[in-house]
């Protein structure tokens, strides 16, 4: 992989605005769910589900807003009742809830391979789940109750929807983009004075206890800044990895830390230090849960 060719495509990221047709979409897909009154069905129908890792039905808006942004989700965890359940969604959203962005590129990566896409998948709901049921019992504060008014299902107003979708867009540009503009400037910077590459240094040890090829590094490195940049990193390297590379790159990146623009709102939401200690947890979790799955793969000789 061409470290000048990455470094030149994040910083012309922003004028091209390649991922926000993604994220656009899922933001108009959410506004026409949301006005046609189906979340606080779906928020019962998972309550039960939910409070076996420490939260009620009203978590799925969040969780479900993450698969588009999870920079606005995090917000949005405001709404929830309890401190408790505030961090505990902003800590699964960090890990296991990849942003629109990402799982475009993820599932791309995944295409055509069904066994793997599969595997993956299992593997994400595995890990939310039992990361969520450990924090559940270890997590001081107050158990959430759950009471929420049903309105009747109807067809959604477009223009409701366009302005909800116009709203969260406008939102995304405002908040968003311009930590993305400062993530490339400081990638650039790295790359300038040296700092880049001796970054990537750091990372070979990690890569190597994955199993992957030196050149991911570079990848892992970008998904510092954004992950749907270390996703597209991964991607370029898709051809020359084996099937078992795949599965254990694309683990990894989707367990990998937040963006620069959900941590940041993290820092505000919570604190800095709820905010460094999720980071400290999901760095060396991730990067765990990819080489233990390396490992058991190589071990049992399985073939993908």
């Amino acid at each position: 992989m061409n470290v000048r060719y990455l470094c030149i495509s994040a910083c012309r990221f922003v004028p091209n605005m390649r991922g926000t047709p993604i994220v656009g979409t899922f933001f108009l897909a959410f506004s026409v769910i949301e006005d046609s009154g189906y979340l606080p069905r779906l928020a019962m129908l998972i309550d039960r589900v939910f409070k076996k890792i420490g939260l009620n039905g009203r978590a799925v808006i969040p969780m479900v807003l993450g698969f588009g942004c999870d920079t606005m989700a995090t917000i949005v965890t405001r709404t929830l009742e309890t401190r408790r359940e505030r961090v505990l969604s902003t800590i699964l959203l960090s890990l296991a809830i990849p942003c629109s962005a990402q799982l475009g590129v993820m599932l791309g990566m995944l295409s055509g391979r069904n066994d793997l896409l599969l595997i993956w998948a299992l593997i994400m709901t595995g890990v939310f789940l039992l990361v969520g049921l450990l924090a559940a019992r270890l997590m001081p504060g107050e158990r959430p109750t759950f009471y929420m008014e049903l309105p009747p299902l109807r067809l959604p107003n477009p223009k409701n929807v366009l302005v909800k979708t116009y709203t969260r867009m406008e939102w995304y540009f405002r908040e968003v983009f311009p930590l993305f503009i400062i993530a490339s400037l400081v990638i650039w910077v790295g790359r300038l004075t040296g700092l880049f590459d001796l970054a990537v240094n750091a990372l070979q040890p990690l890569v190597h206890w994955l199993g992957l090829p030196d050149q991911s590094a570079v990848a892992f490195l970008f998904g510092f800044f954004r992950r749907d940049y270390g996703a597209a990193g991964l991607y370029d390297l898709r051809e020359t990895m084996t099937g078992i590379q795949i599965l254990v790159s694309t683990v990894t990146m989707t367990l990998f830390v937040p963006c620069v623009a959900q941590f940041s709102v993290t820092l505000k939401e919570r604190g800095w230090k709820t905010a460094l200690a999720i980071m400290a947890f999901i760095f060396p979790f991730a990067f765990l849960v990819g080489g233990l799955l390396n490992w058991l793969l190589v071990v049992l000789g399985v073939k993908l």
